[in-house]
């Protein structure tokens, strides 16, 4: 496991720009919650506790047998769906939503552990898929009817919590694994029209607050109600300008006018006082390690490996591309974190456990 093939082969590069974001998110949740009464905030000491715990997540996914992992993620991930239905019991209220569990001293949210696992019970679902008589075919959709059902199960019993953001991460990540292996183009023609269909009852469906977030981003909505926060996040952002105004200087969230700047909306917080160009720094931050793990995963001579890091890395993608385009008022406003950057521990932990895991497939692909 230590061996020299090991560090030879570790993927400093993604690993490295992993810490930098990590570092980034730091900085920004302690200028967010800086008062010169209080620096260093019970947010920023408890960020920094789940950065220090996560990279020891990292490490323990980065080294861990991938066969092992695979079986233990198959069956962890129906212990997580019980999780979910337990929340929708007995699961600690937070903000109007049930979404989390506590166990001792712990409290987290079991629909972050489906992103990671979610992966994991698909390419086991789809692992005879490996043999060459499904590889020069089109797969019909009852090779995927179980992990299918199981994704929309899982889709509906988050969004109960309710949790739209992640329920929306959960079911795009999946379809995007089943076009990946190559199920039938009908399939997806069949459901966006079972989608379209369907939308008049789905909005119904939606908390009246949920609704107000969509009809926001169509203009609606008062200025000092349903899109106070959209707008003063893009305030926060265009004050900033090309340089910004300084660390611990944005005056946006110093003055409270930005609510959740420490979480969903540090972003903005980043663009008013590192301005355009450090906003753009991040950007292109993010963009690196996604372009270096997609390189690493085209890599892959196995299927199975190759679903695992597809899923592995396309909810921290959507997650990050999701955030920045709700902060700056492209898409609704629906609770999901900036990766490695917002804070929020269960989140962070997570990611860094897919990162950790993508490092893990990076190295063993010169293994097998």
């Amino acid at each position: 496991m230590f061996d020299r093939r090991y560090f030879r082969y570790f993927d400093w590069l993604s690993f490295g720009l992993t810490i930098i974001l990590l570092s980034i998110g730091l900085l920004f949740v302690f200028s967010a919650t800086y008062t010169p009464e209080k620096p260093f905030s019970l947010f920023f000491k408890k960020q920094l506790g789940g950065a220090l715990s996560g990279l020891c997540i990292y490490f323990f996914f980065c080294i861990k047998d991938l066969r092992k992992l695979a079986r233990w993620g198959y069956f962890s991930y129906f212990a997580i769906l019980a999780l979910l239905l337990y929340t929708m019991i007995g699961g600690l209220i937070g903000m109007g939503a049930k979404r989390w569990v506590s166990i001792y001293f712990l409290r987290f949210q079991p629909s972050e552990l489906a992103k990671l696992f979610l992966p994991v019970f698909v390419a086991c679902s789809l692992s005879e898929l490996e043999q060459p008589k499904y590889r020069s075919n089109t797969l019909s959709p009852h090779n995927f009817v179980r992990p299918v059902g199981i994704l929309f199960f899982s889709f509906l019993i988050i969004l109960k919590q309710p949790d739209l953001g992640t329920a929306l991460i959960i079911l795009f990540s999946g379809l995007i694994l089943f076009w990946f292996v190559g199920i039938d183009k009908r399939f997806f023609l069949v459901l966006g029209l079972i989608g379209l269909l369907g939308a008049p009852l789905f909005w119904r469906c939606l908390k009246p607050y949920q609704q107000n977030r969509i009809l926001v981003l169509f203009g609606q909505g008062d200025a000092r109600k349903e899109r106070y926060q959209v707008e003063q996040s893009k305030i926060a952002i265009g004050s900033g300008g090309l340089m910004g105004k300084g660390l611990l200087r944005g005056t946006q969230n110093k003055l409270q006018f930005l609510p959740e700047d420490h979480t969903d909306f540090i972003f903005s917080v980043i663009c008013e006082e590192l301005g355009f160009l450090g906003g753009v720094a991040v950007l292109t931050l993010f963009a690196l390690l996604f372009v270096r793990l997609i390189f690493v995963i085209l890599q892959l001579k196995s299927l199975f490996d190759q679903i695992i890091g597809v899923g592995l890395l396309i909810h921290v993608l959507l997650s990050a591309c999701i955030n920045v385009a709700m902060v700056t008022g492209m898409l609704p406003i629906v609770g999901i974190p900036l990766p490695l950057v917002s804070y929020g521990i269960t989140n962070l932990w997570i990611t860094l456990a897919s990162l950790g895991w993508l490092n893990n497939i990076a190295i063993r692909r010169f293994y097998y």
